[in-house]
């Protein structure tokens, strides 16, 4: 009997925590990379759909949105002294490591879910980089951490995601400059009284157009003609420059 009173518990915990459901939507699905990019915005706008049969919440909802670039291996080295000169000792690997990653939500985390569940929820930076169960106190997983954040790679704003409605948010997403080309994945979830009620994916592409587009697939397409045609290029530029700056 008890069994069955729990079961009916959680059923209906699950209803309610399904009452909302999220649509989300980019400004654009693809950043066009030219010879005069540096860096994009996009803007995310969101809608908190509620279910006929649900109640109007005592607390207001919160957002947090995580925006992750491509993913891949990264090597961590330490240098040491080594004499007069400084040599890479030790080195670490980090698998699955995001080239670019934002938090973004509507207040500080901490005030929208308890610290337990702040790993649990993905609200660090260190949830979605060191493998599960690592400390920060890593010498290798800190450095990481911390050349990201240095080159402006990883970030949060934890009071960036405005309401312009008890339904309706808004939230900008800064692309770096220094980013990969790629697809990155952008997720949204959706919060209240510290539950999480509901998720969205989303994603974007970045990539090359234009000239920059055409050279970097000849590249890719003709290794050995772009070698040559590159070197000639070099050596017709040094000739040309001898000519011109030739003292006689």
């Amino acid at each position: 009997m008890r069994a069955l009173l729990l079961l009916i518990a959680s059923l209906a915990w699950l209803g309610s925590a399904r009452a909302e459901s999220l649509v989300i939507s980019l400004s654009n699905q693809h950043v066009d990379i030219n010879s005069t990019y540096t860096g994009a915005q996009l803007a995310l706008f969101g809608v908190v759909v509620r279910d006929g049969r649900s109640a109007t919440r005592a607390d207001a909802y919160d957002i947090l949105i995580s925006i992750k670039g491509p993913s891949g291996l990264v090597t961590v080295r330490r240098k040491e002294r080594f004499g007069p000169i400084w040599i890479n000792r030790e080195q670490r690997k980090f698998a699955d490591v995001p080239a670019t990653l934002a938090l973004i939500g509507t207040r500080p985390f901490t005030d929208i879910v308890d610290r337990d569940f702040i790993d649990r929820f993905g609200m660090r930076i260190e949830s979605h980089v060191l493998p599960k169960g690592a400390a920060l106190a890593d010498d290798f997983g800190a450095a990481l951490i911390r050349l990201k954040k240095e080159d402006d790679l990883f970030t949060i704003r934890d009071r960036d995601v405005a309401f312009l409605t008890p339904d309706v948010f808004r939230a900008t997403l800064d692309v770096p400059a220094t980013g990969p080309l790629g697809i990155y994945n952008v997720e949204v979830s959706l919060f209240a009284g510290g539950v999480r009620l509901a998720q969205a994916e989303t994603f974007f592409t970045v990539g090359k157009v234009g000239f920059e587009q055409l050279i970097a697939r000849e590249a890719r397409d003709h290794g050995v003609l772009y070698g040559m045609a590159t070197a000639a290029m070099a050596l017709c530029f040094g000739w040309l420059a001898s000519v011109i700056f030739r003292r006689d």
